[in-house]
């Protein structure tokens, strides 16, 4: 096969480009250069069909969920925990960020409201922690990914009731949807329990915060001791961006827990109507409740706030393609769609000089985090612009983005950062078990650093969390869409 010299200049290395175009004959192979050998690697149709995206909703979704006992047959990866969740944080600065000011406002947190607390979320990753932008951007994620591509698979048994999974039990429910109903949970109970969204809930203390293990060890589970942890709320500042994942997750909700779904699009229209026009972020939530309820309220304020879409379009942010796609053809909107479309040919250009910056085919500017989540992000968000403009998009980097996560990015260490997926994957994480040096399949690290000032690391390290962490809200479930858009891609 051709291996061509990449001619251009990107941290320390010369590289070497390699094209399997031609290769017709399914099977395994190994790619030898020099004095240099990959691990044995397969070609073939259904390569993406099967145990590539699947582990994200086999294992690491299920493994991450909170006030569950989570287990794998004779397997107990945790214990029901966290069921005294949770106190109102006093004021004051705490742990990775947390901080609570003087609310005014919030609902009293009673015995009843508390315990609505103790239902649905995920801990993100290692911290036992649930963030908001978590929770809900996780199920949001997860509801495009099932909107877009409808994938079936039914292999654990979610009982939200008596706070019990079991994986690789199936239950006759979508696990997708299931998931996605766990993240929307513990949202919609926050708002029913503060009268608000939540900024999260933590633990309080120290001894708490460094826990590696089982998370039911953190807490007693018995409510109104001094264990028990904190909810924080933070005055509305992530309202309006959490209430564009709400709109979008009542859609995948109505029909599987029809209840949810009406809290979901109730607090996001709450969010919408106490928002301020020109607020930041208000025309995407007015495009997403357009898109969940066709009220035209909504279309109106769009239009009138098109130059928002405009530049959003410009930095290649894609909320708005679908919403741009339906005013074509009308004459009324025609200044609309020209505008718009030209904002997507002036992204389109940009991007397309950042992706031939480096041999990755992606826009990559390395930083001392590992560079993966980015990645994923980007490749997720191309997919949507790919799907709506396809005149003027073209789908490589997506293909780009999803083989970068999978092992071809730079450094020594080829491994891919989807944990247990690969010929060599990341199986020593940054997650709950990381102190036995261990990895929960599907988990997504967040890959390879940049050591100043040009030495990109991805160490075999369980405590480094800026290359080897799990993450909730992207991560696993970026890199599950890009397995899924590729192979719909592929199909088309």
């Amino acid at each position: 096969m051709p291996v061509t010299k990449w001619e251009g200049s990107f941290l320390r290395y010369t590289y070497a480009q390699a094209d399997f175009t031609d290769v017709g004959e399914s099977g395994a192979y190994v790619l030898r250069y020099g004095g240099s050998e990959s691990p044995v690697f397969r070609i073939d149709d259904d390569v993406l069909k099967r145990g590539v995206w699947q582990p994200v909703i086999e294992y690491f979704l299920p493994v991450q969920m909170c006030h569950m006992r989570v287990a794998e047959k004779y397997r107990v990866w945790h214990d029901a925990c966290h069921m005294d969740d949770a106190t109102m944080a006093a004021e004051g600065n705490y742990f990775d960020g947390y901080v609570q000011g003087k609310e005014e406002g919030l609902k009293l947190l009673t015995g009843h409201n508390s315990a609505l607390l103790a239902a649905g979320g995920w801990h993100d990753a290692g911290d036992f922690d649930l963030r908001i932008e978590s929770q809900i951007g996780e199920s949001h994620i997860l509801t495009q990914a099932w909107e877009a591509f409808h994938p079936e698979i039914d292999v654990t048994s979610i009982d939200q009731k008596n706070h019990v999974t079991e994986i690789h039990q199936p239950d006759g429910r979508n696990d997708i949807l299931q998931q996605i109903e766990n993240g929307a949970l513990t949202v919609v109970n926050s708002y029913l329990a503060l009268g608000r969204l939540y900024r999260g809930i933590i633990c309080r203390n120290l001894r708490q915060y460094v826990l590696l293990g089982d998370a039911s060890a953190m807490t007693d589970n018995v409510p109104g001791n001094e264990d028990d942890r904190w909810v924080f709320t933070d005055g509305g500042r992530r309202d309006i961006s959490s209430a564009v994942s709400l709109a979008a997750v009542s859609r995948s909700m109505k029909g599987f827990n029809d209840t949810l779904s009406a809290h979901c699009l109730s607090i996001a229209k709450e969010i919408y109507a106490g928002a301020p026009a020109g607020a930041r972020g208000k025309v995407e939530l007015a495009v997403e409740l357009y898109r969940t309820t066709s009220e035209q309220p909504y279309f109106d304020y769009v239009i009138s706030r098109w130059e928002d879409m405009v530049s959003d379009a410009r930095r290649g942010r894609p909320y708005g393609v679908y919403f741009a796609k339906g005013l074509e053809g009308q004459k009324k909107y025609r200044k609309q769609v020209s505008s718009y479309r030209e904002a997507l040919v002036s992204y389109r250009d940009d991007l397309m000089k950042q992706t031939q910056e480096t041999p990755y085919g992606v826009p990559y500017r390395p930083d001392i985090w590992g560079a993966g989540w980015t990645i994923q992000s980007f490749g997720f968000n191309h997919y949507f612009l790919v799907d709506a403009y396809p005149d003027i998009f073209p789908s490589e980097p997506i293909f780009n983005a999803m083989n970068f996560v999978l092992g071809c990015h730079p450094g020594s260490n080829q491994q891919s950062f989807a944990s247990g997926v690969g010929s060599q994957s990341a199986t020593v994480g940054y997650g709950l078990n990381r102190a036995d040096w261990s990895y929960v399949p599907g988990g997504v690290v967040s890959g390879t650093a940049l050591i100043r000032p040009d030495f990109p690391e991805l160490l075999v390290w369980p405590y480094l969390w800026q290359q080897v962490e799990y993450v909730l809200g992207g991560g696993s479930s970026h890199y599950m869409f890009l397995v899924l858009a590729s192979q719909s891609l592929l199909d088309r």
